[in-house]
């Protein structure tokens, strides 16, 4: 399911998963003429930062939602383009040099036909840099959201409601990296634990993106009560004795290569 987000609102919801982009983009060490795929582009920053490195190079963003797009779009420039494109149904064939995806990858279910593809659009030694949520992230919005779904005015309309990310332990990445066929693959956790400064911090990035695929199961006029019944809840469960608001990141990162033939 594609899920459609408000990229103004994640502009200003998302420092960190830029802070973590950014370390990301550092780690790559380009060389300024590479092809390379930025799979959930969002709105577009980090995907610009990466096209900044590569002046001889060209940048692909990806992101199935047309409201991150629109705000990605006015960063187009010669070497950077921005498509509309669910990571579902990518098909690019060995045209880049590098595929990299930061904050996103959790939110894609089936991650064995993912890494097909993501290999398959990689040229010979084309290189994957990934990072993505795993088990045990976010443990304090997942046990709101799970009691807010089960209360009885809100429980009819979760009926088959499908858990939108796909957040495995590291051995099971392992296993389905190792799968895919990948060279000089490693496959690690990361510990990156956060304090918000304060309660709105906190709370705009519960609008954005972790509301987003509950509140169309609602009908509209109950929106507005479950989102202040969620917030409230996260206020009381996350917020410390300094106004600070904690919750759980915790990370995979994946590194590898394509082999030549």
């Amino acid at each position: 399911m594609t899920h459609e987000f408000d990229g103004k609102k994640y502009e200003e919801a998302s420092a960190h998963q830029k802070e973590w982009g950014s370390a990301l983009i550092g780690e790559l060490d380009l060389q300024g003429d590479e092809r390379v795929l930025d799979l959930g582009c969002g709105d577009g920053v980090l995907t610009a930062q990466i096209a900044g490195l590569v002046p001889n190079g060209r940048v692909t963003g990806i992101d199935a939602s047309q409201g991150m797009i629109e705000a990605a779009l006015p960063r187009t420039r010669d070497n950077l383009r921005f498509i509309l494109m669910d990571i579902n149904a990518i098909g690019f064939h060995e045209e880049f040099d590098v595929v990299f995806s930061n904050a996103t990858l959790h939110w894609i279910k089936d991650h064995r036909r993912l890494l097909r593809h993501v290999r398959r659009s990689l040229r010979d030694m084309g290189r994957v840099r990934f990072n993505f949520a795993g088990e045990g992230n976010c443990l304090y919005f997942f046990r709101v959201i799970r009691e807010a779904m089960s209360l009885e005015k809100y429980s009819p309309y979760f009926a088959g409601f499908q858990w939108p990310w796909y957040m495995p332990p590291l051995d099971e990445y392992r296993e389905l990296v190792k799968e895919a066929g990948f060279h000089e693959a490693r496959v690690w956790g990361e510990n990156a634990d956060r304090y918000f400064p304060d309660t709105d911090t906190m709370v705009r990035w519960v609008d954005q993106p972790n509301l987003v695929p509950f509140l169309p199961c609602i009908p509209e006029e109950q929106r507005a009560g479950f989102r202040e019944w969620v917030v409230k809840r996260m206020i009381e469960e996350t917020q410390q004795q300094d106004g600070r608001c904690f919750e759980t990141f915790r990370r995979i990162n994946v590194s590898a290569r394509k082999q030549v033939r």
